[in-house]
């Protein structure tokens, strides 16, 4: 059976803008620490793979791995995928019922009623313009961590897209170690994509990968909000072993499990 491994790449997407570079910036993670992976939370994480073979040594079965990319600072992916284009129509929708009772409002109120428009306009929030993906330009605004309407990116924190994998090269590739690709599916917290990679667990040895990583800048551009791409990449390592597989169940090699005999009352 396909022995399927997560890999949680964490980026401090502000440090990393301002530095301009990943260096320091990413927290690596997987699901093999019991089995010898090291550098668990950082960025210089060997992953190890119990590799499985044959008698011949050809490869007896493969490895799967599958990167998921997460943001500091960022609203957590656990909220459904169209939240922030959920968000910015509440927001257009209080304006509109702000704007009908501004409208009915007694006559002799101007100065009044003008300072309620600024108000408004200025909760409205501020949209911003996306070259992501997972959605184009219409119905996007700027929130912050807590999902709450940004009524100035200029001056105020705000929640940052998840950084994106765009290629998966280096040695590991190179020597054909593993073979990544991207593939599209209905998961919800990746947008549909996801980058997963089969590992040869024949050819024992470390091999290094390097992750080509976009992350996003807001930025005003010609009196418009954008969310600007920013391309760095990041190294990490994997390591095959050449132990031979084991059961879950007595830690020992392939081969019969035992099995308590049962009686049946008659």
């Amino acid at each position: 059976m396909t022995q399927q491994l997560a890999i949680i790449v964490l980026v401090d997407v502000g440090n990393a803008l301002a530095s301009r570079t990943l260096d320091d910036n990413v927290y690596l993670f997987d699901n093999m620490k019991l089995h010898g992976s090291e550098g668990e939370g950082t960025g210089d994480l060997v992953t190890v793979l119990n590799g499985s073979y044959w008698n011949d040594g050809s490869q007896g079965t493969e490895l799967v791995l599958n990167w998921l990319p997460y943001s500091l600072g960022s609203i957590p992916p656990t909220v459904p995928r169209g939240y922030q284009v959920q968000r910015a129509r509440q927001s257009d929708q209080q304006a509109l019922r702000e704007l009908a009772e501004l409208g009915s409002a007694p006559a002799g109120t101007g100065a009044g009623s003008a300072a309620e428009l600024s108000r408004i306009r200025r909760n409205v929030g501020t949209p911003v313009s996306s070259t992501l993906r997972a959605g184009g330009p219409a119905g996007r605004k700027v929130l912050d961590v807590t999902g709450q309407i940004v009524t100035d990116a200029g001056a105020s924190v705000h929640s940052v897209p998840a950084p994106i994998i765009t290629d998966i090269v280096g040695e590991a590739v190179d020597q054909k170690i593993m073979y990544p690709a991207e593939y599209g599916s209905p998961d919800l917290v990746t947008d549909g994509w996801y980058w997963s990679a089969t590992v040869d667990s024949s050819r024992p040895g470390t091999y290094s990968y390097t992750m080509d990583i976009q992350i996003h800048d807001l930025v005003e551009r010609d009196g418009a909000w954008v969310w600007q791409p920013v391309n760095l990449s990041c190294e990490s390592r994997i390591k095959v072993t050449s132990g031979p597989k084991r059961n879950g169940f007595t830690k020992a090699g392939m081969g019969p499990l035992p099995v308590a005999p049962v009686t049946f009352p008659l």
